[in-house]
């Protein structure tokens, strides 16, 4: 069985950072490249689901969509 989670993929300076939405607890992946990054996510997704249960993918409010924008505050 599959099931798709939705994905932020960030660049940063140092590489690339991965993380799941809609996961209980802190499930995040990191590469040098946007694939090593996404690789690394899946297994840390895997890892965390043999580690707490797939109970821990139960959420109240799942993730129908995400959007990236930006927020103007002062400083």
């Amino acid at each position: 069985m599959f099931r798709q989670f939705k994905t932020i993929v960030e660049k940063n300076p140092d590489g690339y950072v991965a993380y799941p939405l809609g996961i209980k607890g802190v499930v995040v992946g990191q590469g040098d490249t946007y694939e090593e990054a996404l690789a690394d996510v899946r297994s840390a997704i895997e890892f965390h689901i043999e580690t707490f249960g797939p109970e821990e993918l139960e959420v109240d409010s799942p993730v129908l969509e995400a959007f990236v924008t930006e927020a103007r505050v002062a400083i």
